[in-house]
């Protein structure tokens, strides 16, 4: 077992436990790759809480988890689910992208397209679209 497989064994564990299918773990240039598909956003979140656990920023750069929740098409409504503040839409799916519009807590946007693990793009209520980080939005 290699080192990094090592280090983030409890986010592997974590995504065995929440019922990952077609879970795969590779390591390659020294970052590891976990994928597979959640039968829910709780068992997606499952695999990024055990990620929290290690990295409280989830900013590790040797590790890219890409777990997409089955069952979410395109046009499903999805819940914002942040502590408190509002949830930044952005133009690109990057925390250094223009903020193009923002969705309350408790409110709902409709999802565009799961383009990564990391950033949906969605519609907000008022038509606004964007990219969402998506531990952020709920099924």
């Amino acid at each position: 077992m290699s080192t990094l497989q090592d280090k983030y064994s409890s986010v592997v564990s974590a995504a065995q436990s929440a019922g990952i299918s077609n879970l795969q773990v590779q390591e390659q240039d020294g970052i590891l790759y976990v994928s597979g598909n959640a039968s829910n956003s709780a068992a997606k979140d499952a695999v990024w809480n055990a990620l929290g656990a290690i990295d409280a920023s989830y900013s590790a750069s040797d590790i890219n988890i890409d777990v997409q929740v089955a069952g979410l098409e395109a046009g499903a409504t999805l819940t914002v689910a942040t502590e408190e503040s509002n949830l930044n839409i952005r133009q690109e799916p990057s925390t250094e992208a223009a903020v193009v519009g923002k969705a309350a807590k408790g409110s709902s946007v409709t999802l565009i397209e799961q383009t990564s693990d990391d950033w949906w793009k969605v519609r907000s209520a008022d038509g606004q679209e964007g990219y969402a980080y998506a531990r952020y939005l709920k099924a």
